[in-house]
């Protein structure tokens, strides 16, 4: 059925340039006045052909943009898969996202994040794959999947991160292969520093990397981290906006094996009414026409006492009013919550464990 569709839409659209096509033929071929030499007749003949030609072209115009509305459905569909739709609440959590893409068109672009209520508690994952759009839905579609899994089958945060890692190192080993097969038996390929050596597929071709946060919270609050490349949240509380870690992130996913120990970071808890905001580097570096950055740790004081999704939309209309529309790479925002009733108890609070003040570019 769908088949039979098809064809009978590509024989309308064929249908009618044939048509049109065959009318200006037989004009010039069968009309006396196509003959003639006349002002009048060349006025008639060139009116003919104008009308054909301008046809024509509404024709195509219309193919392009109903095949433009297919793809950009396509993209939607996409976007459901990739970034599905988060609970509006999870787990006592209030929850917000959402994602610009700096790719025209695009509906989606080289950001990704998660959110995901687990036995271990919330387990959230925001990550930036290297350059944006539609080229990075590959890389975004293997890490979301194996966070979705390792998310509840694995009770330790570092052993996600390494489930992330295998997934990321298994598709960059598919992407070799098919950019570059491996060649037939007894052939070599020679280089000036590798001669008769044969080419690995392994191996490869454009350096890939992706930016990755994880972050757990548990059902008392404790916050807990681990950041490869990826920039720091920010936590909202009261008056203030602070950067949530303070450790020196690992190198990015795919530049270099992770540490044979891999310590989580403990950053203190996240107190009810307060809120966690994560975002990707396409925010804070997002400059305006005279190269400043834009200012995020000041737009979320200005919007400190918001709610998720109205914060998101003061610091997404801060950021394109700053870039005049057009920001340079893709922008994900993640908003957390905690608008649990339960109160924690008075040792929970350790002035100690909360996080020290950082500046924002």
């Amino acid at each position: 059925m769908v088949r039979i569709k098809a064809g009978i839409r590509r024989a309308r659209s064929l249908g009618l340039p044939t048509m049109w096509g065959a009318m200006a033929i037989t004009y010039k071929l069968a009309c006396p006045l196509s003959q003639q030499n006349g002002l009048g007749a060349r006025i008639v003949t060139s009116a003919v052909f104008f009308a054909v030609g301008t046809g024509l072209v509404v024709h195509v115009r219309r193919a392009l943009l109903r095949e433009l509305r297919d793809v950009r459905r396509v993209a939607g569909v996409a976007q459901s898969a990739l970034l599905r739709p988060l609970p509006a609440r999870l787990d006592g959590l209030n929850v917000a996202a959402a994602q610009l893409s700096a790719e025209p068109g695009a509906a989606i672009g080289g950001d990704l994040y998660d959110v995901v209520g687990t036995e271990y508690g919330v387990r959230v994952v925001m990550g930036d794959v290297r350059g944006h759009g539609l080229g990075g839905l590959d890389t975004v579609a293997a890490v979301l999947g194996s966070f979705r899994e390792a998310a509840h089958d694995e009770p330790e945060l570092a052993s996600v991160m390494r489930r992330l890692e295998r997934a990321l190192a298994r598709r960059l080993r598919e992407r070799a292969r098919a950019e570059r097969p491996a060649p037939a038996a007894g052939t070599a390929v020679e280089g000036p520093d590798t001669p008769d050596t044969p080419v690995a597929p392994d191996v490869p071709v454009t350096e890939e990397f992706v930016t990755l946060l994880l972050l757990e919270i548990r059902q008392d609050g404790a916050v807990r981290l681990l950041n490869c490349g990826h920039p720091s949240p920010y936590l909202l509380s009261g008056e203030s906006v602070t950067a949530l870690a303070r450790a020196d992130p690992l190198p990015p996913l795919g530049l270099f094996p992770l540490p044979a120990d891999l310590v989580v970071e403990g950053c203190g808890r996240l107190l009810p009414g307060e809120t966690l905001f994560l975002h990707t580097d396409g925010a804070e570096d997002a400059r305006d026409t005279h190269g400043r950055f834009f200012p995020l740790p000041e737009v979320l004081a200005g919007a400190i006492e918001e709610q998720p999704q109205a914060l998101l939309g003061a610091v997404f209309t801060a950021l394109l009013r700053h870039t005049g529309g057009s920001p340079a790479d893709d922008v994900a925002l993640l908003v957390l919550r905690n608008d649990r009733q339960r109160p924690l108890s008075p040792a929970a609070r350790p002035g100690s464990q909360r996080p020290q003040p950082a500046s924002g570019k």
